[in-house]
This record gives structure tokens, C-alpha cells and sequence, in this order.
């Protein structure tokens, strides 16, 4: 795996960090102008992924990164924070099934995040 964009790095690092499940990080370059990355991981409970979207914002936000916007938070079942040049999808696991956002996005690469 090629060396990726370290705000990208940073958003995988801190969902792992409260144990977010299959990891994954798209390459957009080349497939969308939204966005360069899309860090997508899941969780077994919507407490759970409030607690991983929680960790983003809090490690995110000490390292000098501003959270451009934010969705789904109430809920619980499938939270977006935009932080421009990346955009991290934490989902439910069911919720991440349904919407398979690596098969939509199928023509970006993908890294398996495993740190």
C-alpha cells in the first residue's frame, strides 16, 4: 500500500482505537471532486459508533483538524464527518451491508486499514 494522505491515517487510527471493525479507505482521486478519501468502519451498536465518531472528533481536533460538518449523530446508525479532503463513514454493521458504500464506489482503491 502506497503511503496515504495522513489526515486519512489519522481518522482510520482513531476509529480503530475504539475498535471499529473492517477498516477500510477509499481512494477517490481520479473518481469523485467530493473528496480525496473515505474512511469507512462499523460497529455491533449505535452506542458504539457514536464512541468511535466521538474519537475522531476528539483526535482529529487536537491535531489541528476542523470538522467541516457532521450528520447523522442522533441516530447512531451511520455517521458522516466531513473533514474536506476525507470524509469518514461509521456505520452499524447491518446499515453498512445495506449501503455497501465500497461497492457503489467500486472504481476507487481500496486499503484495508489493519493497524
Amino acid at each position: 500500500m502506497t503511503q496515504l494522505n495522513q489526515l486519512a491515517d489519522l481518522i482510520a487510527a482513531a476509529a480503530s482505537a475504539k475498535k471499529a471493525q473492517d477498516i477500510v479507505i477509499l481512494d477517490m482521486d481520479g473518481v469523485t471532486l467530493i473528496t480525496d478519501y473515505f474512511i469507512i468502519g462499523s460497529a455491533n451498536s449505535t452506542t458504539q459508533v457514536k464512541a468511535i465518531a466521538d474519537n475522531i472528533e476528539e483526535k482529529l481536533a487536537e491535531q489541528g483538524f476542523k470538522l467541516l460538518h457532521k450528520e447523522g449523530y442522533r441516530e447512531g446508525r451511520w455517521i458522516l464527518l466531513d473533514y474536506g479532503s476525507c470524509i469518514a463513514h461509521i456505520f452499524v454493521e447491518e446499515d453498512r451491508r445495506f449501503y455497501h458504500l465500497e461497492r457503489l464506489w467500486g472504481d476507487a482503491k481500496s486499503y484495508t486499514y489493519d493497524k
